[in-house]
C-alpha cells in the first residue's frame, strides 16, 4: 500500500499551511511522520505544487513528487502522484496534508478496512458526541447500510428524527462525523479521476458523492478516535495550547 499525502501550497484560508511550524517542525513533516509510523503502508510520498515544500520534504529526508497545481481535490492530485511514482500497488490511501497528529492507527485501520473486505473505496468515520457538532455545516456526516457501506454524505444532520427534539437528536441515534482520509483500489482511483462532476457533489461541494452517485462503493471504517485538522490560523492556535506546542 502506498501512503500519498496531498500538500497544495496555495490553501484558500491558510496559505503555506504545510509549511508552518509546530512545535520545532513543520507541518507536513509531522504528518509525514506519523503516516511512516503505520503498519500498513510500505511507502508514504507527498504530492504537491510548490517548490518550497519539495524543498521542505526533502530537508528532512522524505519522498515527494512535483504535481500540478489546478487539480480540483486532492484524489486528482493523488492519482498524479501515483502515476509519477510508477511503482506497483495495489491500493492508494489519500492522507490528509493538515492533520499534524493523525493517529497510525488510524490510518492502519482504514487500510484494512478496505483490504479485508474487498471494497473499491474506504474512508472512517466517529460517532459523534455533541448537538453542537451534529448542527454545523463544516461537520459532513455519513450514513451507513448494514454492510458498512456509505449510503449518503451530507453537510446537514442526516437522519433527520421526527418527533424529537433537535438538541436531543444525538442521545436518540448514532450519528456519524466523516473523517476526510480515503483508501483506493488503484484501478478504481484511476476511474473515479476521469468522472464529471456530479449534481449531488455540486449541491454538497463534496467530491465523494460523485462516486456514489456513479454507483462506487465506500465502505466505512468506525473509529472512536477524534482527529484534529487544521483548515485556518485560528485552528492552529488553538492545536499548539491543546498540545503545549509553541
Amino acid at each position: 500500500m502506498l501512503g500519498i499525502i496531498p500538500a497544495r501550497y496555495a490553501s484558500t484560508r491558510f496559505p503555506a499551511k504545510a509549511l508552518v511550524d509546530i512545535g520545532g517542525k513543520s507541518m507536513i513533516q509531522r504528518v509525514y511522520q506519523q503516516a511512516s509510523k503505520s503498519q500498513k503502508l510500505q511507502e508514504v510520498v507527498v504530492a504537491t505544487d510548490h517548490t518550497l515544500i519539495i524543498e521542505e520534504v526533502q530537508r528532512f529526508g522524505g519522498n515527494v513528487v512535483m504535481t500540478a497545481e489546478d487539480h480540483p481535490s486532492g484524489t486528482d492530485r493523488c492519482y498524479q502522484a501515483f502515476k509519477k511514482w510508477a511503482k506497483p500497488f495495489d491500493f492508494v490511501l489519500n492522507i490528509q496534508g493538515d492533520e499534524p497528529f493523525i493517529d497510525p492507527a488510524q490510518i492502519d485501520l482504514l487500510a484494512e478496512t478496505i483490504e479485508s473486505k474487498h471494497a473499491e473505496l474506504a474512508t472512517l468515520v466517529v460517532p459523534l458526541k455533541s448537538s453542537q457538532s451534529l448542527f454545523n455545516p463544516n461537520t459532513v456526516q455519513v450514513v451507513l447500510n448494514h454492510a458498512g457501506q456509505a449510503m449518503y454524505f451530507s453537510r446537514s444532520p442526516i437522519p433527520h428524527l421526527r418527533n424529537t427534539p433537535q438538541e436531543e437528536w444525538y442521545k436518540k441515534h448514532t450519528f456519524y462525523k466523516h473523517i476526510g482520509i480515503y483508501a483506493y483500489r488503484t484501478d478504481i482511483l484511476e476511474k473515479i479521476t476521469q468522472l464529471a462532476p456530479s449534481s449531488l457533489e455540486k449541491a454538497e461541494m463534496l467530491e465523494q458523492l460523485r462516486w456514489l452517485e456513479n454507483g462506487f462503493k465506500i465502505q466505512v471504517g468506525i473509529t472512536h478516535e477524534e482527529t484534529f485538522g487544521v483548515d485556518t490560523p485560528e485552528d492552529l492556535e488553538r492545536l499548539k495550547k491543546e498540545k503545549n506546542l509553541f
